[in-house]
């Protein structure tokens, strides 16, 4: 087994299903905390902007029906291990979209892990040399090797981020805001076609 592999393997101990993660979140909320090492009030509102978000999208999100087809027709079992936290905006956008599709094919299993309890995993798929998160990794459930990696965001929206962080130095309230309208209009159909294209 190769170091990363250990490491999943270890990370895959300390995971929780889709529901367990929101369930964690949400007990975690009637305590005033989020999530993660640090503690604020900004996370805590964060984690609880989130929470509604999730709410919605695991209402709202529908799967194109050419998505639902290239799902059905995967015949590997894998593993979509995310690493997340409660407070994250793109991953309160994302990990929903990744448990619709899960959901489609019962050769894929949603694992999601935290980012502040599993340094090891979160280290071994840098963004830039930053912890960004959410981060998916697409692992071979037979033999825990890592297919793909994807994240923080869809390309789009990390484009967004970029020419921001270029016109203003900064990514500020206004530059969240911004990419939460893009989310919004994209309705998770880039998210939907790059994982997709990642499994196929």
């Amino acid at each position: 087994m190769t170091a990363i592999e250990s490491i999943i393997e270890k990370s895959l101990k300390n995971s929780y299903s889709y529901t367990e993660y929101r369930n964690h979140i949400s007990h975690l909320l009637l305590d005033g905390l989020s999530t993660g090492l640090t503690q604020s009030e900004d996370l805590t509102h964060y984690s609880t902007l989130n929470e509604v978000r999730m709410n919605r999208l695991d209402k709202t999100i529908k799967l194109p029906q050419e998505i639902n087809d290239r799902l059905a027709s995967i015949h590997k079992n894998y593993i979509l291990l995310v690493i997340s936290e409660g407070w994250c905006g793109d991953a309160a956008q994302i990990l929903p979209i990744i448990n619709k599709m899960a959901q489609v094919n019962d050769k894929l299993d949603l694992q999601v892990v935290l980012r502040d309890e599993n340094p090891e995993l979160m280290d071994a798929y840098l963004t830039n040399g930053s912890r960004s998160i959410p981060k998916l990794i697409v692992v071979d459930a037979d033999t825990l090797t890592e297919k793909a990696s994807w994240g923080p965001r869809p390309a789009g929206a990390e484009q967004l981020i970029k020419d921001f962080k270029e016109k203003y130095s900064v990514i500020n309230e206004e530059a969240k805001t911004e990419l939460q309208k893009w989310y919004l209009q994209d309705k998770g159909l880039s998210t939907m076609q790059e994982i997709v294209g990642l499994l196929g």
